[in-house]
């Protein structure tokens, strides 16, 4: 099993958003994040009335464009839709995680700067459990650097 490679919570602003689906959730962790000592840029939305997730994705990933925040945190109820919307915009590596192994491996090998939960795929606890231990993770570089660069070599080609 992959082990955290940060022990203390990182410093830096985080983009958080949801669609009406996740919307619970993303308050949860919005508490969380603050419990921690970790600034949000909250992206919508703001209650459970209906909204397209697309909307709210793409707000994540162009707060990480512009720098307005260095990592995004994107909830909707299983997560693919975010995660397929997110992963066309360039510069953004977003990374659906459903357990301890995807959230540290998404950090470690793959450099996600989103992580993208599934709200009724998981229990709030455990949702909290994979977004601190995906924050707590670094990327580990070294034989990694040369995928993700083949990586973001495909966001030129856009």
């Amino acid at each position: 099993m992959m082990t955290w490679n940060r022990p203390e919570p990182i410093r830096q602003r985080v983009a958080i958003g949801s669609d009406h689906g996740g919307y619970a959730l993303k308050e949860n962790l919005r508490e969380e994040l603050a419990d921690l000592g970790i600034a949000t840029l909250d992206c919508g939305c703001h209650s459970v009335a209906a909204v397209d997730y697309p909307d709210i994705a793409v707000a994540v990933g162009r707060a990480l464009q512009e720098g307005r925040a260095e990592l995004g945190i994107m909830i909707d109820a299983a997560g693919i839709g975010s995660t397929m919307t997110l992963n066309r915009l360039a510069g953004i590596r977003a990374a659906l995680c459903h357990d301890l192994y995807t959230a540290v491996n998404s950090r470690a090998h793959n450099d996600a700067n989103v992580l993208v939960l599934g709200s009724r795929v998981l229990h709030p606890g455990e949702a909290r459990r994979l977004m601190k231990a995906w924050l707590r993770t670094s990327f580990e570089g070294g034989r990694h650097e040369t995928r993700v660069a083949k990586i973001r070599a495909l966001d030129r080609s856009r």
